[in-house]
């Protein structure tokens, strides 16, 4: 016996039911199901298509699709990570290294001064506050997109959405654990690993927030042929 489409629609319809989101996921979920019950169906061809779905599901354990989810969400990160590694290497290029350069002793030389504790904190809590706002409307355009399509895809979560969580975090990481609480008699060690770290993490931030964002349709559509005729 061959899957009809409304088998399929019906098999999509099951992942979204067990908590698969991601209409990537769900393909390849569906895809592996579809397969997997027409080879049930070979060696049992009097079960019915539920009982050959059940028994097809109960193939993923006690955990159903989690375990596929978060092999997948793993993969996506991974992915991500080598996309924004791909971003930094370029970004050390003339005439970008030239501007990274006068950026890191910009903030060596500033490390120099009193006040320069209260300079970072207050660029830190700024920059942290127009990471959540951005946060906040990026979702809210998703979730339009979504109610639009009926698709969400997890590469394009993960660049819209969770690079602002990740920036963050780093910020967070360097104002909690790589700032001194006082900036008075810095060495010039320290300072130049809070100038560094600072601007490394001002890159990172650059890159994942602006370029990688901006270049998101072409990322998308390289990892999912099918994302341009979905989203058009």
């Amino acid at each position: 016996m061959q899957l009809t489409d409304q088998h399929i629609k019906h098999l999509y319809k099951f992942t979204r039911q067990h908590f698969v989101e991601h209409y990537d996921v769900q393909t390849e979920l569906v895809d592996h199901l579809a397969n997997d019950i027409e080879q049930i169906w070979e060696e049992n061809p009097t079960l019915t298509f539920e009982q050959a779905r059940d028994k097809s599901f109960k193939k993923f354990g006690v955990f159903g699709f989690m375990n596929v989810v978060e092999e997948k969400q793993k993969q996506m990160n991974k992915k991500y990570f080598l996309i924004i590694l791909g971003f930094v290497k370029q970004w050390f290029s003339i005439p970008k290294i030239v501007l990274t350069f006068s950026m890191f002793y910009c903030f060596y030389l500033l490390l120099q001064f009193s006040f320069s504790k209260n300079l970072f904190n207050g660029f830190f809590f700024i920059v942290i506050l127009i990471e959540f706002f951005m946060l906040f409307k990026k979702r809210k355009k998703l979730n339009v997109k979504f109610k639009k399509t009926g698709k969400k895809w997890m590469l394009e979560g993960i660049i819209q959405t969770q690079n602002h969580g990740n920036v963050v975090f780093l910020l967070f990481y360097i104002f909690q654990f790589i700032t001194p609480s006082s900036y008075e008699n810095l060495s010039g060690f320290t300072s130049v690993i809070i100038a560094f770290v600072t601007t490394l993490a001002i890159i990172i931030g650059y890159i994942s927030l602006i370029i990688i964002p901006n270049k998101a349709k072409k990322l998308l559509e390289e990892q999912y042929p099918e994302y341009k005729f979905t989203n058009n």
